[in-house]
């Protein structure tokens, strides 16, 4: 649950789940507009541990991202560390990070890029940062894109069971969504792809791990099921 909701699930907050994961305290989950039971998140301590862990536990999508792409940067020791310092001291939260192979013709002339995520709200700033910083960094050009959306599978079932990445890049492949970065951890996989594709990527993922659901969703408010 804490996976997801940093991954932008927006039904709990993440520090909700933090306190009740510390705890130990289960969480019910229910609407203030019906009378539905909602759903449990149950504490390994009070029998999670007892219980079947599904492969997937669910799909999380998130608009609020955008992407800067440093380009050109000498591969040197210490320069990453720099880009990532400016950014830090621009009070910028990263997210997911790409570094490709280093190309050049030797060890001299050798320059990598660095791709990475971070809030939209933080892009400006970040990217004046880095443009004052040029001379220290060294790169040869930025490029950012704020037409981006991050989608997360997240279960930990997956820690026991092969096969989950396939199932997620068939699905998106067969729904022709183009995946841009990919990042990974012991129960989540997260790509990014296009802003106008996510929503897609996230029904055709939905299908693919039998997450759909054959209840009608009911909108209370507009505030959620």
């Amino acid at each position: 649950m804490l996976e997801l909701a940093a991954a932008g699930a927006k039904i709990l907050h993440i520090r909700a789940v933090e306190f009740a994961r510390r705890h130990k305290v289960n969480l019910v989950v229910r609407s203030t507009f019906s009378t539905d039971p909602g759903t449990v998140v149950i504490s390994d301590e009070n029998g999670a541990k007892q219980m079947e862990e599904s492969i997937v536990s669910g799909v999380a999508t998130d608009k609020s991202q955008a992407k800067i792409t440093v380009i050109g940067i000498p591969d040197v020791p210490g320069k990453a560390a720099a880009v990532f310092t400016t950014v830090a001291e621009a009070g910028a939260n990263i997210d997911m990070i790409v570094q490709n192979t280093p190309t050049g013709s030797d060890v001299t002339d050798s320059v990598s890029d660095i791709t990475f995520t971070l809030p939209k709200g933080d892009l400006k700033r970040v990217l004046d940062a880095l443009a004052q910083n040029r001379d220290v960094l060294g790169y040869r050009e930025l490029e950012s894109d704020e037409q981006i959306g991050k989608l997360s599978v997240v279960g930990a079932g997956m820690r026991t069971h092969s096969g989950v990445s396939a199932i997620l890049f068939r699905a998106l492949a067969e729904a022709g969504i183009n995946v841009e970065m990919i990042s990974t951890s012991e129960i989540r996989i997260s790509v990014i792809t296009s802003l106008e594709q996510v929503d897609d990527a996230a029904r055709a993922v939905h299908k693919a791990f039998d997450l759909d659901s054959d209840t009608v969703a009911t909108v209370y408010a507009g505030t959620g099921r």
